[in-house]
């Protein structure tokens, strides 16, 4: 798995169903632990709700995947949550879903969608971004170069994670693992076959959803 998408920030949302109260709380997580410890933190915190739906999905796999109705009928929230965050092919992300009784019975067909409706208002004011593993590399440059060595690589989609000015300027870029063939051309190009690429690894970039 070479990329995937997640939220771009934490991000709440209410809504509003027959008097019900439904607070959509959407949070990037990496770990079982960190999901639970979201929902632990908003039971006490909103201690007088008559239920904490939960959803989450983690790993640049989806490998993982939980929900629990947390009281309501079985499959009416928790299962519908997670099935919004499946339709936007998120991970690493917990949902929870705090509702607050409203008086008035919503059947089943009115809980799932109230559940899933309040996660798609969640994740709208999350917003989303992609996670994709990059190949590092390493490009040591001439101060006379590195400037427009450096602009030529950013117009042509080469990422550049960090630029660190020594006795020579050395570009740390990022490329996908299939384009280091490019990425050792346009360097070839750009300084007339005298400059190389050395690898340094590989690391989860965050980018912007187009």
């Amino acid at each position: 798995m070479s990329g995937y998408r997640t939220v771009a920030r934490d991000a709440e949302a209410e809504t509003e169903v027959k008097r019900s109260r439904f607070l959509a709380t959407l949070v990037r997580v990496e770990s079982e632990d960190a999901a639970r410890a979201v929902v632990a933190r908003l039971r006490k915190e909103h201690w007088d709700a008559r239920h904490h739906c939960t959803a989450y999905v983690l790993g640049p796999e989806a490998a993982i995947e939980r929900s629990s109705d947390d009281g309501e009928p079985a499959g009416t929230a928790g299962a519908p949550m997670l099935e919004v965050l499946r339709g936007h092919g998120l991970s690493d992300v917990v949902a929870v879903v705090t509702r607050w009784f409203g008086g008035t019975l919503l059947g089943a067909g009115g809980l799932v969608r109230a559940y899933g409706d309040a996660v798609r208002a969640g994740l709208d004011a999350a917003g989303t971004l992609r996670r994709d593993l990059l190949t590092e590399h390493l490009l040591d440059l001439g101060h006379a170069d590195a400037g427009r060595i450096e602009g030529e690589l950013r117009q042509r989609g080469v990422t550049v994670l960090d630029t660190s000015y020594g006795a020579v300027v050395t570009l740390r870029l990022a490329v996908p693992p299939d384009g280091e063939e490019r990425l050792a051309g346009l360097v070839a190009e750009l300084t007339g076959g005298t400059g190389a690429t050395s690898p340094a690894g590989q690391r989860w970039v965050d980018s912007l959803d187009p």
